[in-house]
């Protein structure tokens, strides 16, 4: 049974959720974020909570039910909070600039890496930290593991685009010879 399908999703304050057919539909403002559920879960909005119960007992059922609580609860905290990641750069002459709707890096290669930044996401550059904004959890880490991909760390020295919160295990480098 789904440990995480059980528990309710609270709808914070300010956000709007109805039900149109088999589609959620939760608006803040002018942000809309849409989530079409599979038949194989039931949808109950009460006061400001929304419970979703499994139609049957099938593992399937069990897997959609607790995918689907997690997915809306991303959505209500997307509208309401938003969600963040950050990258750091590291290594000699390594930058970054935003230039509209282009992210420009400097990456030791012989060109910049231009990467265009998709709707729905703002990037902030100070120093070396880039910083990503965004109501989809989804699209945010994706653009970032992008960014990421452009030169991952190496583990000698470090250099390359990380996430602020992780560890380089770093490697000793040759030994010297007699």
């Amino acid at each position: 049974m789904s440990r995480v399908g059980k528990e309710p999703v609270v709808i914070p304050s300010g956000v709007e959720v109805a039900l149109d057919g088999t589609v959620i539909v939760a608006k803040k403002g002018s942000l809309e974020k849409r989530l079409e559920t599979h038949n194989r879960v039931n949808i109950d909005i009460e006061d400001k909570e929304v419970k979703l119960t499994r139609v049957d007992e099938t593992k399937q059922s069990s897997a959609y039910w607790g995918l689907y609580r997690s997915l809306l609860n991303n959505i209500f905290i997307g509208l309401d909070k938003g969600f963040t990641k950050s990258l750091e750069i590291n290594g000699v002459g390594y930058r970054a600039a935003v230039n509209g709707k282009i992210l420009e890096l400097q990456l030791g290669f012989s060109h910049p890496v231009n990467f265009d930044i998709p709707e729905g996401v703002e990037i902030k550059v100070e120093k070396n930290i880039i910083t990503i904004n965004g109501t989809d959890k989804q699209q945010v880490g994706q653009v970032a593991a992008v960014i990421r991909s452009f030169r991952p760390p190496e583990p000698y020295k470090g250099k390359g685009v990380k996430y602020t919160d992780e560890v380089i295990i770093r490697k000793a480098g040759k030994a010297a010879g007699k």
